[in-house]
């Protein structure tokens, strides 16, 4: 008797095991199981209509990014990790990102579902679609600083400027601070085509979005922070006057 039952008790075991196999397989086919990363939120910031994340699981840090959301520094988020984009350029924040895990949602973010799909409607991806969506501001009549350059100029004659101080007038269309431990500022003055048009600037300064400025710092060039923030450009330490 008890060797039956002993025989019955191990058929139902690898019944059971089997049943959970096939049911995760099923799961996988119909796109049920997402790959995941749970940690907290050591840093954000709202791009347009993206809100990105900087989430640090306690192994890694990786960034994740989703349609606008409300979050915090500290928050609990799960990002789903089955849609990386690698060496992905955002325009609108004048950066490249090493790798970001797009997602519709990021439960535990102001989200109620995980997502791995973006929206429904939402156009492909790619390297220039992370353009800012605010209303936009008027560049006209920003002339050129006396003895500064423009922010094409900048671009252009990057090689000759880098480790140089350089002064650049331009209207601030982009402002975030309190990131590694500088306000980070994008400036444009109406010169410049895509990729050249826009210079980041970091500084303990102060300004606004639509102010117009003098940004006086010393070029760096093909400049990596670490976390993901690397630069072609980048006027750092800069002084700011708001005109």
């Amino acid at each position: 008797m008890k060797t039956i039952l002993y025989v019955i008790s191990v058929a139902l075991v690898i019944m059971g095991t089997g049943c959970k196999s096939e049911m995760r397989k099923a799961a996988v086919a119909a796109g049920q199981e997402t790959e995941q990363k749970a940690g907290t939120v050591v840093e954000y910031i709202n791009a347009g209509n993206y809100t990105y994340v900087h989430v640090d699981t306690g192994t890694e840090k990786v960034w994740a990014a989703a349609p606008a959301f409300q979050v915090k520094v500290g928050d609990h988020v799960v990002v789903p990790t089955n849609m990386p984009m690698k060496n992905y350029r955002s325009e609108s924040l004048g950066r490249t990102f090493n790798v970001v895990y797009f997602a519709g949602s990021i439960p535990g973010a102001g989200s109620k579902d995980a997502g791995s799909q973006l929206p429904a409607g939402h156009p492909q991806i790619t390297a220039s679609d992370n353009r800012a969506a605010a209303a936009p501001i008027d560049l006209s009549g920003i002339a050129k600083l006396k003895g500064g350059k423009t922010v094409a100029e900048v671009h252009n004659e990057k090689t000759n400027l880098s480790g140089k101080e350089v002064a650049v007038r331009g209207k601030v269309v982009k402002y975030n601070s309190g990131i590694l431990g500088k306000n980070w500022i994008h400036l444009r003055d109406g010169t410049g085509a895509e990729g050249t048009n826009d210079l980041t600037v970091t500084t303990d300064g102060e300004s606004k979005v639509g102010d117009t400025v003098v940004a006086r710092g010393v070029l760096a060039t093909d400049k990596d922070f670490g976390s993901g923030y690397k630069y072609a450009v980048v006027l750092e330490n800069a002084r700011i006057a708001v005109e």
